[in-house]
C-alpha cells in the first residue's frame, strides 16, 4: 500500500508510517466512531500511537504517550502503546523449566526476560485487516512467532483484534495457539495520561483498583510468591486515591520499584469480564474503566519515563507522566506454580479480553 487510503462509512483509515531498520514498511490506521473518538495504532508492535477522546466539554485531547518517527519507536526503551508477548512481564533468571526441561529465554532486564525479550512481539510488523461490524470498526493483526523464538518453544500463531466501538471503548481480545507447550501472556503497554499526553505527571489522578492483594516483589522486581493484603499498605487504591497521595511513602516495596510496579490479583473468580481499575482525572472529568477476564493487572505509575526519548511535539515526559494498566497473569508463573498457569498446550487456544472504556463527568 503506498498511498493513503480512506474508507469514511466504516471509519478506517490507513497510510504508510515508514520503514523499518530491516526494510518492513509499517502503517498507520486510524480508527473513529461517531463520538469523534479516534484511536491510531501502527502494525508494527500494534502500537497505540495515539487516542483522542473528549473532556467534560466535549474537547478532544490526546490520552496515550508516544513518539513522532518510526526511528523512535524501533528505539523506544519504554514499550510504548506495543503489544506484548510472549511474556508480559518478567521471569526470573532468563529460565523456566517446562515438563522436565530448562529452556533459557532472553535477558533483557539485568539477569531476567521481560516483555518477551529484545526480540519480543513489540518488534514485529503484524498483518493487519481492518474491518466493521455491529460494535464498530477495528481491525485483526496476525503474527507468528517460531519455534525457538527468543528462547520459547513451539510455533505461536497470535491475532489480536481491536475494536472501537460507538460507546468509547477500546475492545482488545486476544487469541494463539501453539505447536508445543509454552507460555503465554500477552498485554497491552499502552501509557495513560487522561489529561493529555504533554500535561504533566499523573499523581493528582484518581486510582481504583478492585484489588485486595497484590504480589509484592524483590530488588529485582521478581514476585516472593506471597500474595500479600492492600489493607494498611500503600497499595490499597479499593476506593479512589490519587496516584502521588503514598507514592513516596518509606515502604520497602515502592523503594525496590521507585514507586508502583506491581502486580495487583483482581478480586472474584468469576468467569467472564470482571472490572479492574477505574482512573478519573478531575481536571478534565475524563474517566477509564477497565474490564478483563484476566486474573491480574500492573499497574506501573512510570517512575523510569524521564529516561527515554521526547515524545510526541516534542514532549519531555518526566518520571510518572503517564501510568500503565497491563491485564496479564502474573510476573514469572512459569517459576511459581502456584500462580494461575500460563501454560498453552497443543490443541488448546489461549484466549483474553479487556475493555478499556472511556467516559467523561462533569
Amino acid at each position: 500500500m503506498s498511498t493513503t487510503s480512506l474508507d469514511l462509512t466504516r471509519g478506517v483509515r490507513c497510510e504508510p508510517f515508514g520503514v523499518t531498520s530491516s526494510g518492513e514498511t509499517v502503517h498507520a490506521y486510524t480508527l473513529t466512531n461517531a463520538n469523534g473518538v479516534a484511536l491510531r495504532f501502527l502494525t508494527l508492535g500494534g502500537i497505540i500511537a495515539s487516542l483522542h477522546v473528549p473532556d467534560r466539554d466535549g474537547a478532544l485531547d490526546d490520552v496515550v504517550l508516544g513518539y513522532d518517527t518510526l526511528d523512535a519507536y524501533e528505539a523506544d526503551p519504554r514499550y510504548l502503546g506495543t503489544l506484548v508477548g510472549r511474556y508480559a512481564n518478567r521471569i526470573a533468571g532468563g529460565r523456566f523449566t517446562l515438563d522436565g526441561t530448562e529452556h533459557v529465554v532472553d535477558a533483557n532486564d539485568g539477569p531476567n526476560h521481560l516483555h518477551g525479550g529484545p526480540g519480543g512481539f513489540h518488534t514485529a510488523v503484524w498483518a493487519t485487516e481492518p474491518f466493521a461490524d455491529e460494535r464498530g470498526v477495528g481491525a485483526v493483526l496476525r503474527h507468528v512467532s517460531p519455534d525457538g523464538d527468543e528462547g520459547y518453544p513451539g510455533a505461536l500463531a497470535a491475532h489480536v483484534r481491536y475494536t472501537l466501538t460507538q460507546d468509547d471503548a477500546l475492545v482488545v481480545e486476544y487469541h494463539a495457539t501453539t505447536t508445543r507447550a509454552t507460555p503465554v501472556n500477552l498485554t497491552q503497554h499502552a501509557y495513560f495520561n487522561l489529561a493529555g499526553h504533554g500535561a504533566g505527571d499523573v499523581c493528582e489522578h484518581l486510582l481504583t483498583l478492585s484489588a485486595s492483594r497484590y504480589t509484592p516483589v524483590d530488588a529485582l522486581l521478581i514476585p516472593t510468591g506471597e500474595l500479600r493484603a492492600v489493607q494498611d499498605t500503600p497499595f490499597d487504591f479499593r476506593t479512589p486515591t490519587a496516584i502521588g497521595a503514598r507514592i513516596d511513602d518509606a515502604d520497602p516495596q515502592l523503594a525496590h520499584a521507585g514507586g508502583y510496579d506491581h502486580n495487583f490479583v483482581i478480586d472474584g473468580d468469576a468467569p467472564g469480564l470482571r472490572f479492574a481499575a477505574r482512573v478519573h482525572e478531575p481536571r478534565s472529568g475524563r474517566a477509564l474503566d477497565v474490564f478483563t477476564t484476566e486474573p491480574g493487572v500492573h499497574f506501573y505509575s512510570g517512575n523510569a519515563l524521564a529516561e527515554g526519548p521526547p515524545g510526541k511535539g516534542g514532549v519531555r515526559y518526566g518520571a510518572r507522566s503517564g501510568l500503565a494498566l497491563e491485564t496479564q497473569h502474573f510476573p514469572d508463573s512459569p517459576n511459581q506454580p502456584h500462580f494461575p498457569s500460563t501454560i498453552l498446550r497443543p490443541g488448546d487456544t489461549y484466549t483474553s479480553r479487556t475493555v478499556f472504556r472511556f467516559s467523561s463527568t462533569g
